[in-house]
């Protein structure tokens, strides 16, 4: 059956899950979304309130579009030395840049569909479509959203990136939507600095992610002064304090783990940080998109908001 043999070869390619949904468009979730750009949450992320008609339904993306494929792919690690650092990164970002190596995987996973049942109308999307990635996922069985926003398996926790295959082929849709199992949990909206969390929503504008990497402004607003835990691109305070990441494993794709160079970096070379070097160390990782002048932005505001 193509179903299981799309799942089996998932696997082999390194997704830690994969699972199937229908195409249609999001419903009562486009509405929440509607609610939440009104309201402003979402920043300067204008790009956000473009292409809604194929945001809210993935039939816009690709033509005939039957089935959205949706896998996750671990990025857990334990190898930044925080202490020794002194300043930090989001475990997702020190390593070389996830949308080339899950998309070349998808691509790999989308050629096997394609020998099994022919040419297919199909596109491969990792955080670059105007798609509500989390809702899909959820809705192919992947896990539940939590009270921080993020998508947590109750097996593989939530430290893990997805992508999606939007194709023109009926496949065997997930059956059992998950309900939330955060129950009484308050830990992600506790540990928050800048009390960006609400249950089940984000103010982005608060969001310690979302201004070191999205908000582009020369300065950072002095709300955030003393309330950076040293983060100078993303932040994993709500995911670090989640029950559900407890007993989570290391990834296993080496391209995911920090340069031996990273590893060293001590307080002092941060601050001493100039453009070559860091072209050197962040050279093909999401860091390098963010920038020179927004690191050194971060790390200096950090610097004299300690």
């Amino acid at each position: 059956m193509l179903s299981e043999a799309v799942k089996l070869k998932a696997q082999q390619l390194g997704f830690v899950v994969c699972g199937f949904s229908q195409a249609t468009d999001t419903g009562e979730d486009a509405k929440f979304v509607e609610k939440w750009l009104a309201a402003g949450k979402h920043g300067n992320m204008s790009w956000m309130q473009r292409n809604k008609e194929k945001r809210y339904d993935p039939r816009q993306i690709v033509e005939d579009a039957k089935t959205l494929i949706s896998v996750a792919y671990n990025y857990y690690t334990d190898e930044i030395p925080e202490k020794s650092s002194y300043y930090k990164l989001s475990k997702y970002a020190c390593g070389k840049d996830y949308h080339y190596i899950i998309k070349q995987r998808l691509q790999q996973l989308l050629s096997f569909i394609e020998e099994k049942s022919g040419k297919r109308k199909a596109r491969i999307f990792v955080d670059s479509a105007p798609l509500l990635e989390r809702y899909h996922a959820k809705k192919s069985g992947l896990g539940f959203i939590g009270k921080n926003t993020c998508l947590i398996n109750r097996t593989i926790g939530s430290f893990f990136f997805i992508g999606h295959i939007i194709i023109d082929i009926e496949l065997k849709y997930n059956e059992t939507v998950l309900a939330n199992f955060c129950g009484s949990c308050t830990r992600c909206l506790d540990a928050c600095p800048t009390a960006a969390l609400k249950p089940f929503e984000l103010d982005a504008r608060k969001c310690i992610s979302y201004i070191t990497i999205e908000y582009h402004n020369s300065e950072i607003s002095e709300y955030f002064k003393g309330k950076m835990q040293n983060y100078i691109f993303g932040c994993d305070i709500c995911q670090d304090v989640c029950p559900w990441n407890r007993q989570i494993k290391k990834h296993n794709e080496t391209l995911f783990s920090p340069s031996v160079q990273l590893q060293e970096m001590q307080k002092t070379d941060w601050e001493q940080l100039n453009r070559p070097f860091f072209k050197k160390l962040f050279k093909h990782t999401p860091i390098e998109r963010a920038g020179f002048k927004q690191l050194q932005r971060n790390i200096r505001f950090c610097a004299d908001n300690q």
